[in-house]
């Protein structure tokens, strides 16, 4: 299994499903910019559930070297980087923080995942799960750069699917809502809507073992959602979201 974005708390708590449930992987590999969060986790699942792990050390804002990677071979690609920033009011003239959403999220994190899905292809087999966002249904005042990265993000990973489909790899695009994280700490969430790093996990894997194309971590967010891409533009410009 490979694990981009490994010190997410969703990431660990979907490993922790899979192994759990039964998942049987020869490697685990990490992928993290922060080895010594990574290290605690990976010993601990070393520990739990005796699964042999590897700590790969990657930051998307360097050159990134594949040949490291060319020995590393999965089933299995979890992908939750993710790099929320400031938002609009904050952060919407200053381009650094515009540019590592958009590095972060998209633009330095596509070809990571496509090395990996030419591995899946050659194989014939495999899985990705790509952790996107709401925010990229539709742009909103409050967090619109985060929102288009990840609307790019979702458009990938749909088209990746498309792609893989017929080399038979599955892609999953997973729609978190709110969620309680270390991302998220600080920011007024709606208890009701937010899910926690175990449920998010939870819902993951069923959506995983059932082939879904698209899932929303709570399914409220799908009903939400369409309800707010389905507002006539002259009325949502208007709103303040």
């Amino acid at each position: 299994m490979i694990v981009l974005g490994s010190t997410s708390e969703v990431a660990q708590a979907f490993v922790e499903k899979a192994l759990q449930e039964g998942e049987k992987f020869e490697r685990v590999y990490l992928f993290t910019s922060n080895r010594e969060t990574t290290e605690r986790f990976a010993r601990h699942i070393d520990v739990k559930f005796l699964q042999q792990s590897e700590i790969i050390e990657l930051d998307l804002m360097k050159e990134i070297d594949y040949n490291r990677f060319e020995k590393i071979n999965s089933e299995l690609l979890f992908c939750a980087t993710g790099y929320l920033g400031e938002g609009t009011e904050e952060g919407l003239y200053d381009n650094k923080n515009t540019e590592r959403i958009i590095d972060v999220n998209y633009a330095k994190l596509v070809p990571v995942i496509n090395y990996f899905a030419h591995k899946f292809e050659s194989r014939r087999s495999g899985t990705i799960i790509g952790l996107s966002s709401v925010a990229g249904d539709r742009g909103r005042q409050s967090n619109f750069i985060y929102g288009s990265a990840k609307a790019a993000f979702s458009a990938y990973l749909s088209g990746l699917r498309n792609y893989l489909f017929d080399k038979k790899v599955h892609v999953l695009t997973v729609k978190p809502g709110f969620m309680a994280t270390k991302m998220t700490e600080g920011l007024p969430l709606n208890p009701k809507l937010t899910a926690t790093p175990k449920q998010a996990a939870e819902g993951i894997f069923k959506a995983y073992k059932k082939q879904k194309n698209v899932a929303y971590v709570l399914p409220i967010w799908g009903i939400i959602m369409m309800i707010i891409r389905n507002i006539p533009e002259f009325i949502f410009k208007k709103l303040k979201l």
